[in-house]
Formats: C-alpha cells, sequence, structure tokens
C-alpha cells in the first residue's frame, strides 16, 4: 500500500534535483520512463529543477569553462575510501578542518555540478534553512557547506553510479557495474574520469590547495582513481562488521526513503548488502598494492572515534603530510565541537544474522582484527 512508504511525500533530500533536463530525460529513456504512481510529484520536482539547472548551466559554461579547463590540479588528492556506514565522514571531517592544505567540495557543489559557480552563494545565503541541521541516517551535522562525498556530482554529470539503482530500483543489477566499473565499457570510463576531472577543477577554481575527496565506491576503483592521479595518496577506513551491517541497513531504512523513484526492493535487502559488501573488496584487496605503502594507510574507526587527534597524526607521519603541529588547535577545537554528538543505537542482531555477517564477511574479519 502506498500509505507504507516513508516520507513518501517528501522532495528533499534527493541528488537528482541537480540535474539538467537534457540528462534527466536520458536518466528516464533508460529507465523505460518507469516512475511509480506514488512518487510522481518527485519526477515532476526534479524535472522542473532539471529546466531551470538547464538554463543556468549554460549560462555557467560560457562565462566560466575555458578557465575551468585550464584550472592546474596542482597537488595531488586524498582520496579516502571505506564502506559506507564504515566512519568515512567523521574522517572527511576531521581532515577538512586543515583548511591550509586541504580543500574539498561542498554539499552544495556535489549535488549542484553545473551551476555552482553561478547559483552557490545566492542560494546558501537566500535559503539556508533548505536543508535539516542534520543527516537523516544519523546526528552528523549538515549544512550547504558541509564536506560531502564526491560521488554525485559525476553521477549527474555522466549517469554512471551504483547509487542511481536506489533511485530506479527495478534496474539495480545494470547500475551495480558503476561500483567499480568492471564491466562497463572504457568509453563509460574515460567519460566518467573526465566528468570528475573536470568537477575538480571547478572546485580548485584558483585554489593551489590538495583536495579531499570521499566516496564509499571509490574503494573499488583504485586502478581507475590512479589512471587519473597517478600519485595520489589514499586512507582506508574501517569498522567492526557487525556495526557497518546494522549501520548500513539503518542507512536503507532511513535516507534511503528520500530517493526512491520505483518501490524499493525490500525482501532481499540484508543479501544485497552483504553481497555489495563483498563485491567491493574484493577489488580493493586485489587492487590495493597498486598504490606505493607510503601513499596509502589502513585506519580503524573505533581508534579514530577513541582518539582522534592521535590518529590523525599517525596518517600525517605516515604519508608525509607536514605542519601538523599548526593545524592542531583547529583539530582539537574541532574534536571538542563533537562532544554532545550521540549515535545511532541498535537491537542486537540475531545468532542467524550474526552467523550470516560472519560468513558472508570472514575476509573483513579476519584482515582486520575483529572478533567473530
Amino acid at each position: 500500500m502506498t500509505s507504507k512508504l516513508k516520507n513518501q511525500w517528501s522532495i528533499s533530500h534527493n541528488y537528482l534535483a541537480g540535474i539538467t533536463f537534457r540528462k534527466w530525460l536520458r536518466l528516464l529513456a533508460e529507465n523505460h520512463f518507469r516512475i511509480s504512481p506514488a512518487y510522481t510529484h518527485r519526477a515532476a520536482f526534479i524535472t522542473l529543477s532539471s529546466l531551470l539547472n538547464s538554463g543556468t548551466a549554460m549560462i555557467e559554461k560560457l562565462r566560466f569553462d575555458k578557465e575551468i579547463r585550464a584550472q592546474e590540479i596542482v597537488q595531488p588528492p586524498l582520496f579516502i575510501l571505506g564502506h559506507w556506514r564504515s566512519g568515512t565522514t567523521f574522517l572527511h571531517n576531521l581532515l577538512a578542518q586543515d583548511d591550509t592544505r586541504f580543500q574539498y567540495a561542498s554539499t552544495y557543489q556535489v549535488v549542484n555540478p553545473y551551476t555552482f559557480l553561478t547559483s552557490e552563494k545566492f542560494i546558501t545565503r537566500a535559503f539556508p534553512k533548505l536543508l535539516p541541521p542534520t543527516r537523516p541516517m544519523d546526528n552528523m551535522a549538515l549544512a550547504f557547506s558541509s564536506p560531502q562525498e564526491d560521488e554525485f556530482a559525476p553521477l549527474l554529470m555522466t549517469l554512471y553510479s551504483v547509487y542511481l539503482g536506489m533511485s530506479f530500483p527495478d534496474r539495480e543489477d545494470h547500475y551495480s557495474r558503476y561500483l567499480a566499473f568492471e564491466g562497463a565499457s572504457r568509453a563509460e570510463i574515460e567519460e566518467w574520469k573526465s566528468a570528475l576531472k573536470y568537477f575538480c577543477q571547478k572546485v580548485l577554481l584558483g585554489d593551489s590547495r590538495s583536495l579531499i575527496l570521499k566516496s564509499p565506491s571509490h574503494t573499488a576503483r583504485i586502478r581507475i582513481l590512479l589512471e587519473l592521479f597517478p600519485d595520489a595518496r589514499f586512507i582506508h577506513i574501517h569498522r567492526n562488521p557487525y556495526d557497518v551491517f546494522q549501520s548500513q541497513r539503518h542507512f536503507f531504512d532511513t535516507a534511503g526513503w528520500y530517493t526512491y523513484l520505483q518501490r524499493p526492493r525490500l525482501d532481499d535487502l540484508d543479501a544485497r548488502i552483504i553481497a555489495r559488501h563483498e563485491a567491493m573488496y574484493d577489488i580493493f584487496f586485489r587492487d590495493r598494492d597498486l598504490v606505493s605503502k607510503d601513499r596509502i594507510i589502513d585506519v580503524r574507526y573505533e581508534d579514530l572515534e577513541a582518539n582522534p587527534t592521535v590518529q590523525i597524526k599517525q596518517i600525517y607521519d605516515h604519508l608525509g603530510l607536514d605542519n601538523f603541529d599548526a593545524f592542531l588547535p583547529k583539530l582539537e577545537s574541532y574534536v571538542s565541537s563533537l562532544s554532545g554528538y550521540k549515535r545511532n543505537k541498535f537491537s542486537k542482531l540475531t545468532a542467524i544474522e550474526r552467523d550470516m555477517v560472519a560468513t558472508g564477511w570472514a575476509r573483513s574479519f579476519n584482515e582486520w582484527g575483529y572478533s567473530i
């Protein structure tokens, strides 16, 4: 029944609001224009937004395209890797405090990749309350200026992302190829790489700092990212697999409901969470040795949560990032501001559920020393 669809009438938290009209028509055609009746209002909202975006995008391209393409990426980017709900956002926010060294893509920029140079200042100042103060799946602060995962930008520019399987669950298996681009064509890979580079140039316009890029999907894309940025650095964060599984379940039961344009597949959700984790880490474990040891580091979420400043210093030392002492006061101030943060609490997994996770993610338990 339609009444059982959570947040059915909401049009917020929908990344497709940043798409252009031509791309929106292409996306609809790829999915045979199948929008569930319960979500036609979302499709109408996206259509209206796409028309506005297209006009602004044309103006922005005429004004800035030449300058963007000439922008040099002076410093190699730093990529944050890790499965969804493993602490990637926490790590991202900590590192973003070093604004002398790093630049990052904001929430507004990643969902408005065509127009943010033209529209960001006006929209974020005029309508700051368009975003709620916290994310729907946890209590982490959310603002237009917050560091945000870059996945959404090339998604909107190319329509290649595993995330599109959430909006269009009828074709989730099709979009799963874009987790690692294995099974995708070389032309699709090159188009995605070009879009990501252009977005990075746009974010860095007139800036010589290193860009922090964070997307869980990048965990399975080390090989492709090195083609684009051979000198990139990587931080991989991992967390107790049982906690990751429960938090990922919670994500689909909260944030997921804002993105659907077709009725979701819920009957085999647990199995799909298990399978996607394994698909991601089969590739990560295969490709991580492509990165020299001094340019990649593993971080345990539980250690980062317990003592952020110590863990961040270890990251700086390992990756050869200097001037940590100058950054430390800002880092300590930010950590102090998080003192009242409350984590989500979940009921205990059943014995059957624990066995399912332990069996499906056995290598992750063994690799990082988590107890089964």
